[in-house]
């Protein structure tokens, strides 16, 4: 079926009366970029960010948008006319809502589900693993496959941060081992140590539809939930979740930001067993220092650093 996907630049004040407007043509799904919330974002959530990409904030940088999608078909070409002719009486009542410009594309199904997919094609990580895109074949060559599909969850092996958990958890994973998998997103790291051999994995991870996914994406693997356990919530406050994880792992992994992790520097200690690892990364390069110092007033003995691509692991005792 072929699409039409409008947008209509306007400013912040405009977003919710132009939202409005459309929504009257009897639209819905629509999708509003909101600069000062973006800005908002930043400001107030630094705990969840260390970098964000240079291209993403000119994109958003100076945007109030709405964008809605019509069929390419006689009636969505008459409920576009229908927008414009309301757009244009707004814009003469409100100098104050911006341009009030749309803007038009022609599109397939396929474009808006499926496009990002060329991106993402089979990984070799370290020496026995391979990540396989649910939607590809590959020649293994003989590595494990991880069978991987990660919707929009943070996780396809393709970032420095997760090639260099695997690389690690492939060189220390045993068999029988207890994994624990904090910020799961996709579920790759633990999804990952139960292929490599460990018998009993939990992940959690503070956005509730890393729960499917990562279900889902275990499930690709023939992973049942008899070893693996998904759940959401805040580890740093969620004492249920805390309660449910338990004890007596033998690696942590913890793959998100700096603040995070060394908020988690003094807590996951009691989770782990006598000996046991704790696997950091997502440590952007300028914080690396800061990070390692932390981990180490904590108690941790650095056992091995890793770094990629101006990002850093730690791997701790």
């Amino acid at each position: 079926m072929q699409w039409l996907e409008l947008k209509i630049d306007t400013t912040s004040a405009g977003l919710e009366p132009v939202s409005e407007l459309v929504e009257a043509q009897g639209i819905t799904g629509l999708v509003i970029d909101d600069e000062a919330d973006f800005k908002d974002f930043l400001e107030n959530n630094h705990q969840y960010w260390d970098y964000v990409d240079e291209d993403l904030m000119k994109e958003k940088q100076g945007v109030c948008r709405v964008t809605f999608y019509v069929s390419a078909d006689g009636e969505g070409f008459d409920t576009v006319a229908k927008v414009r002719m309301a757009l244009q009486a707004l814009k003469e009542e409100h100098a104050e809502y911006g341009s009030l410009l749309m803007t038009m594309a022609q599109m397939d199904d396929a474009d808006w589900e499926n496009n990002w997919k060329q991106f993402y094609k089979p990984m070799e990580i370290g020496e026995r693993l391979i990540v396989v895109p649910e939607w590809e074949k590959a020649n293994t060559k003989g590595r494990i496959p991880l069978i991987l599909n990660p919707g929009l969850t943070f996780g396809t092996g393709s970032h420095a941060t997760t090639r260099l958990c695997l690389t690690a958890l492939e060189k220390h994973v045993q068999t029988g081992m207890q994994v624990l998998d904090l910020g799961c997103g996709s579920g790759i790291l633990s999804i990952a140590a139960l292929l490599l051999g460990a018998q009993h994995a939990f992940a959690c991870d503070i956005d509730e539809k890393c729960v499917d996914v990562a279900y889902e994406n275990a499930a690709l693997n023939n992973i049942g939930k008899e070893r693996y356990t998904v759940r959401w919530g805040d580890v740093l406050s969620d004492a249920r979740l805390q309660k449910e994880m338990g004890g007596q792992y033998d690696i942590i992994v913890a793959n998100i930001v700096a603040d995070v992790i060394m908020g988690l520097s003094s807590q996951v200690r009691p989770f782990l067993k006598e000996g046991g690892l704790f696997l950091t990364s997502g440590i952007i390069d300028d914080r690396a220092a800061e990070v390692a110092e932390k981990l180490r007033a904590d108690g941790w003995e650095i056992l091995e650093e890793r770094h990629s691509e101006g990002w850093y692991s730690y791997l701790c005792k």
